[in-house]
Parts: structure tokens; C-alpha cells; sequence
């Protein structure tokens, strides 16, 4: 069938459940002299006259019989596959969802995300994963350095970078400048340029000597800071959920903060999916009831 497509297929079984040109014409919601030259498509690309007349009626031959009931199964198949998406019952999604997420994200976000989850799609799974690499993914939330220009970004939040120590440092309660927090030692966490962000903000008078512990997570630099004098630089949200945890303090330094600008990505293919558009809502819900304040 050289010039077989799926409207002649359509057509074919329209004929064959109608018997009329006329009737099939109006099933598939076209003229008659339309569907009769349609008819003359599928006679020169079968080789078979398909339907010859018996009074009013068109009377299938027997290579159209022979072709029935495949050409019912296809015909429901394509459309089928073609019907618009019928809308998502979220309460009945079954899927894995696979998201690339720093530990940070997922203390400050994981419990009110997971809270949302559960409870309006209790078949759906979080799969939480620390790197991309070799891996797709379905979304990538934490703060988006050098992303290609085809994916998606959506902003979600805007977070403040705070000092914090021990809880029982000698700076613990007093106001001090950012120059002064410079002379302390720092616990650098090395992921997203941070720490490269904030000193080119600076004079350089104002910069203090590099740091002697670097650490790939904020959370691992929070546990190095208890135990020590030195400070870190930890997002205000996160702060708020770990300090007493972690047995820290803010310290109160004078000055405008550096922030931190969270967003999730994810491949423009999967914009009109329906259970990945829900769950980049259940996300955005999710920060808007994270912790936002320390204790």
C-alpha cells in the first residue's frame, strides 16, 4: 500500500460499517465527493474494487471482508491514539519520579513535599538522587549554574546566605561586621561557586584568608562547625530547621546578606505531561510551606 496513510485506513473502516458513501462521509465528518475520491485511493492502493453497488448499497467484496475486522482493530487504535488526554486522577498515578536534589533541599523541602505526595497520589514514588551523571532525571531542584538554553526553569525561592557557629562561640550574640567575620576561619562549602560569588562582592581589604576545610554539602560543614571555632555560611531555610539540631547559632553580622535564588529544571519535553505538571506544583506548594524562619 504505496500510498496508504491512516485517514485512508480511517476511511476504509468507515466504509465497511456504514455501506455508503454517504454515511461514511458523514462519520468522518467530510463531503460525499470527498469520501468517493478517498474510495478511489483505497481501490488503486489495494488493487481491489473493495465495493461494488447493489442498489443503494455498496456491497463489499471479498478482499474487504478479509480485511474487516484488522482494519476495526486498527482504526480503533489509531484513534485511540489520537483522542485528547482524558485528565489525570492524580489519586490513581502510578509513577516514579526521579529528582536530582542536594541534601540541603531535601531537609528544607523533603518533609512538606513528601506530606503533599502522599497524601493526593499515595501510589507515587520519590526516587532522590545527588548527581545526574548517566542518569535522566525528571526534575532538578537546587540552584541552576550553566543549564542549557532548551530547559526549563522555573524560579521557586529566594533564600538568605547566614553565618552561624557554635552555640557556644565567643562571637555568639554579638553584632559584628562582615569584615571582622573574615578573620575567622571558614568552613567552605564547595558546591554552586558560592563561596567564589561572594568575594567577588568584596574589597579586597576585606577578604579573609582562604579556607582550610572545604566540604561538598552544607550540611557536612554544619557538623565540622560545632565542633570548632570556625563559622560557615548555611541557607537561612535550612538554618532554620538544623541549628538546634546541630547546636549552632546565627551570628549577627552587620550588612546586606548574599542569597541564594533556588529554581527546578526540567527537559521542555515533558512540559504538557500531566502527572509531571502536577508534581512541579506539588513543589512550588512545598516551599511555600518550608520553614522560613530561625529559631
Amino acid at each position: 500500500m504505496q500510498s496508504a496513510d491512516a485517514n485512508l485506513l480511517l476511511a476504509l473502516d468507515a466504509l465497511l460499517r456504514e455501506g455508503s458513501v454517504t454515511g461514511a462521509a458523514r462519520r468522518m465528518n467530510i463531503s460525499p465527493p470527498a469520501m468517493s475520491h478517498t474510495l478511489a485511493r483505497l481501490r488503486a492502493a489495494v488493487g481491489d474494487p473493495l465495493f461494488v453497488r447493489a442498489g443503494n448499497r455498496l456491497v463489499p467484496t471479498p478482499r474487504a471482508l478479509a480485511m474487516r475486522d484488522r482494519v476495526g482493530v486498527v482504526a480503533n487504535e489509531i484513534d485511540a491514539l489520537l483522542r485528547p488526554e482524558q485528565p489525570l486522577d492524580v489519586a490513581t498515578l502510578e509513577r516514579t519520579f526521579v529528582i536530582r536534589a542536594s541534601d540541603a533541599v531535601i531537609v528544607t523541602l523533603g518533609r512538606v513535599l513528601e506530606m503533599l505526595v502522599r497524601r493526593e497520589a499515595p501510589r507515587v514514588a520519590l526516587h532522590f538522587v545527588a548527581s545526574t551523571d548517566g542518569l535522566e532525571v525528571d526534575l532538578d531542584i537546587g540552584v541552576q549554574h550553566g543549564r542549557a538554553p532548551d530547559v526549563r526553569i522555573q524560579r521557586l525561592y529566594q533564600d538568605d546566605l547566614v553565618p552561624v557557629v557554635r552555640q557556644d562561640h565567643p562571637w555568639a550574640g554579638r553584632r559584628i561586621s562582615p569584615k571582622r567575620l573574615t578573620a575567622l576561619e571558614e568552613v567552605a562549602v564547595a558546591t554552586k561557586t558560592r563561596r567564589e560569588e561572594a568575594l567577588r562582592k568584596l574589597p579586597s581589604r576585606q577578604r579573609g584568608r582562604p579556607p582550610s576545610r572545604i566540604v561538598p554539602s552544607f550540611l557536612a560543614a554544619a557538623s565540622l562547625v560545632r565542633e570548632s571555632d570556625a563559622y560557615t555560611v548555611l541557607p537561612a531555610r535550612l538554618a532554620a530547621i538544623v541549628l538546634g539540631a546541630f547546636g549552632l547559632r546565627r551570628l549577627s553580622v552587620t550588612g546586606t546578606p548574599s542569597k541564594l535564588t533556588f529554581a527546578q529544571a526540567w527537559s521542555p519535553r515533558l512540559d504538557n505531561d500531566a502527572g509531571h505538571t502536577w508534581f512541579r506544583g506539588c513543589v512550588r506548594r512545598a516551599c511555600t510551606g518550608a520553614p522560613t524562619r530561625l529559631s
